[in-house]
């Protein structure tokens, strides 16, 4: 079995010693139950992860450990953001965990024309600190090397400005629709430098926004015959993104 994953703030070289402390060493000491002589991985969430060992557990949030192995991953191409339109408050961070997990490089919150939730003065902030936590701890759960960059509030002007430039650098961008009369297949997915995913809220995308989307490169795609919650459809398209190009392969 794998061993648990927890995240620091630098990752020390082979045979250096590690501390982790307060929320990290809380979760790992009391939460885990991690005593001396258990192996666990150590990453900074840019890339580089080490398997430790523990050496000793010096008080309930604090532990020492050896770095065994030392390794910097690279990210898998090609790169793939999700813009994420805003989901009611009971699935807006299950959107992020499952887009982590399924291994979105960046998500990006779009407050869509469409959005019930509406993330207005302070709510804009606390949704985001909200978004990278569960970020941090999706990609942690999932044992990622990299923890993905979460950003917004986006406009819809702003994710005009977003498709121009990953269309402009070679990209594909896809927008996640029912009606769409393509499938993720058709797209040229392998020779793509980046993948662009664009997923609507619970209303769907609204068909003014999907038109000035289209205008400017994008593809409105179908992912299959089921109808898809807004919370689940980027982690199905980036696991066929995964399927169709090499960011599946075994390294």
């Amino acid at each position: 079995m794998t061993p648990p994953l927890f995240w620091i703030d630098e990752v020390p070289p082979v045979g250096g010693l590690a501390e982790l402390a307060g929320t990290e060493g809380h979760h790992a000491v009391t939460v885990t139950r991690i005593a001396a002589g258990d192996r666990i991985m150590l990453g900074d969430g840019a890339g580089t992860v080490a398997t430790c060992e523990v050496t000793a557990t010096l008080s309930k949030d604090r532990l020492r450990a050896t770095v065994v192995e030392r390794r910097t991953h690279d990210r898998p191409r090609p790169t793939v953001t999700v813009v994420q339109a805003v989901p009611k408050s009971d699935r807006s961070e299950l959107a992020v965990e499952l887009a982590t997990e399924a291994g979105a490089d960046r998500i990006v919150a779009w407050q869509s024309a469409r959005c019930v939730t509406r993330w207005v003065g302070p709510r804009e902030e606390k949704g985001l600190r909200k978004w990278r936590s569960a970020a941090a701890t999706a990609a942690k759960q999932s044992r990622r090397a990299y923890v993905p960059l979460v950003e917004g509030l986006a406009s819809t002007a702003s994710v005009r400005l977003l498709i121009t430039d990953v269309i402009e650098r070679g990209g594909v961008v896809a927008v996640l629709h029912e009606d769409g009369r393509e499938s993720l297949a058709d797209l040229p997915l392998r020779d793509a430098t980046e993948v662009l995913l664009v997923v609507g809220p619970e209303g769907g995308v609204d068909p003014g926004e999907i038109d000035d989307f289209g205008a400017l490169g994008a593809r409105p795609v179908v992912l299959g015959p089921e109808v898809l919650r807004t919370s689940t459809a980027a982690a199905v398209a980036l696991g066929a993104i995964g399927a169709l190009t090499s960011r599946w392969a075994v390294r």
